[in-house]
């Protein structure tokens, strides 16, 4: 089976969503979209794939806006379209934080800002936890996602919407794939560390805690996925 994972830059990795997805006999081909070098300036060209082909698309988190087209540019659109045909095929969409909102905006929803971040690990409210454990999960996110018509909500908070899920696709605005590794990546973005003070959170004690949190993360984070693949993207299409 063959799953393209598509990450848009050179920090947010699959992690723990890639491994469980490796176990579960995926082969993964990671499509990286902006490197390392253009990070600051992510408006460029990139070509996607189209969805044909592939057994399932999982569509990673991003320090942008899906919206924010001064700053992400064109590229976003060729996601989009990737998407919205995958869908559309009835092939199998896992969205992580950018990538839910991605998801959202390509099938008629719409993305805006959050009322306040989110930064650490946070519970939510799940209707469903056998899909969506309570957590805690790692967040960091200032946009939410208004989900796509006929859309079930699954998972909130006070914030937002943190999972939805849509035919044979499941968004979530946590990052189930996360890792201290992946965490220690984000914190040497630009103004992480400004972003981390300003939400009341020293970058050690976010570390120190995403390294406590390792062994329930791997749990949830691969509850997640295996209950994802047995159960949303085994539904029929249509």
């Amino acid at each position: 089976m063959r799953a393209l994972v598509v990450q848009h830059d050179h920090v947010t990795a699959p992690g723990m969503v890639g491994e469980r997805l490796v176990q579960r006999g995926y082969e993964l081909t990671v499509l990286t979209v902006v490197p390392e070098e253009l990070h600051t300036t992510p408006d460029l060209h990139h070509d996607f794939p189209g969805a044909e082909g592939w057994d399932l698309v999982v569509s990673l988190g991003a320090p942008w806006s899906v919206y924010d087209r001064a700053s992400v540019g064109g590229w976003i659109d060729g996601e989009l379209a990737l998407l919205r045909e995958a869908h559309r095929l009835g092939i199998p969409v896992l969205g992580i934080c950018f990538g839910a909102q991605a998801l959202t905006t390509a099938l008629g929803g719409t993305v805006e800002r959050a009322p306040r971040p989110e930064i650490g690990w946070v519970e939510i409210d799940s209707d469903d936890p056998a899909l969506v454990p309570a957590g805690p999960w790692m967040q960091w996110h200032f946009d939410r996602c208004l989900p796509p018509p006929g859309a079930e909500v699954v998972a909130r908070n006070d914030v937002c919407a943190q999972a939805f899920r849509t035919g044979n696709a499941l968004g979530v605005q946590f990052h189930p794939e996360v890792t201290p590794d992946i965490v220690q990546g984000w914190l040497g973005l630009d103004g992480a560390v400004e972003q981390c003070a300003e939400a009341g959170l020293a970058p050690e004690e976010l570390t120190t805690r995403c390294r406590a949190m390792e062994r329930v993360a791997r749990d949830n984070a691969y509850r997640l996925v295996d209950t994802f693949l047995d159960r949303v993207a085994a539904r029929p299409a249509g």
